[in-house]
């Protein structure tokens, strides 16, 4: 993928605001542009998690209901012994909640979590992962969904707050990375959301990998490296999703990403490290999409 084409500055002073959006807009394009220009991820099997290059903040993705790719997360993260674990599914106010919880009680975090109803698999799949550090702190990233339903309309920028510029939500997609992304969001809702709604599904994916993003640096602020941050796949790309982000807003953070697939991978992983697992055993994904029933959540 091509990165963004500046256009040449006239022949005066150049207001610093001007300056550094000039310098986002080159950093997100070459980092937008690392999966295409030939960085070859590096398949490894699950003992491989126990020997991940040290690192500041490690990524660790999945497929949401495959309870192997949580197996695998939670041994990465005995590997690792974060000083915190981030959780996309959790909100702040829940992780505040569940801090002082012990972790081998599953019924009481579940419940600080709120985890019944929040639309995510069974707690049981992820409470591994809790067990698995039981020391480290509980840190949520989850956008509200009122914000994620704002950013379908109003853009991420719009709606993430001051911080936007500093996670490079102010500078533009470049145009093939956009239709990229929106051709992953086309797929991932089955074919069954109206085209013009795509890019603000973009958009809301967007917002959440930058609330990812400031998590996991006010995690490694807060409690120091490394810290763990569990996603979905799509927010775990090195390419574009929040590890991407985190580089724009804090360029000397060491970031690694491990992604996970179901079967096979594809040609060409936006991962720095991935594994292969079965498919998990589950009814069409797509069905409820098909009947009408659309999730404001922007992907994965």
């Amino acid at each position: 993928m091509e990165g963004m084409t500046l256009q040449p500055e006239e022949p005066r002073a150049v207001r610093p605001g001007r300056a550094r959006r000039g310098l986002r807009a080159i950093l997100l394009g070459w980092l937008c542009a690392l999966v295409a220009g030939g960085v070859a991820a590096e398949p490894i099997g699950p003992e491989g998690l126990d020997r991940l290059p040290a690192s500041d903040a490690v990524f660790l993705g999945e497929v949401h209901d495959n309870p192997d790719h949580h197996r695998n997360q939670a041994r990465a993260v005995r590997a690792i012994l974060p000083t915190a674990i981030v959780f996309e599914m959790v909100t702040e106010a829940a992780a505040a909640r569940a801090e002082t919880l012990p972790r081998s009680d599953a019924a009481a975090l579940s419940r600080a979590l709120g985890w019944k109803g929040g639309g995510w698999p069974d707690f049981e799949l992820y409470h591994p992962i809790f067990l698995a550090a039981p020391d480290a702190h509980i840190v949520g990233a989850a956008a509200p969904h009122a914000l994620v339903r704002e950013a379908i309309r109003k853009g991420a920028a719009a709606v993430f707050g001051p911080d936007a510029g500093r996670f490079g939500l102010d500078v533009a997609l470049p145009e093939d990375v956009l239709a990229a992304r929106i051709k992953g969001q086309r797929e991932a809702h089955c074919d069954a959301l109206p085209e013009a709604l795509l890019p603000g599904m973009v958009e809301a994916q967007r917002l959440r990998d930058a609330y990812l993003a400031r998590a996991a640096l006010g995690a490694l602020d807060r409690y120091g490296p490394p810290v763990a941050i569990i996603t979905g796949n799509g927010h775990a790309r090195r390419d574009w999703g929040a590890p991407a982000l985190l580089r724009v807003a804090a360029p000397s953070v060491r970031v690694i990403s491990v992604g996970q697939f179901e079967e096979e991978a594809p040609a060409a992983p936006a991962f720095d490290f991935w594994l292969v697992t079965p498919a998990a055993d589950r009814e069409d994904p797509c069905a409820r999409l098909r009947g009408g029933v659309v999730s404001g959540a922007g992907g994965d």
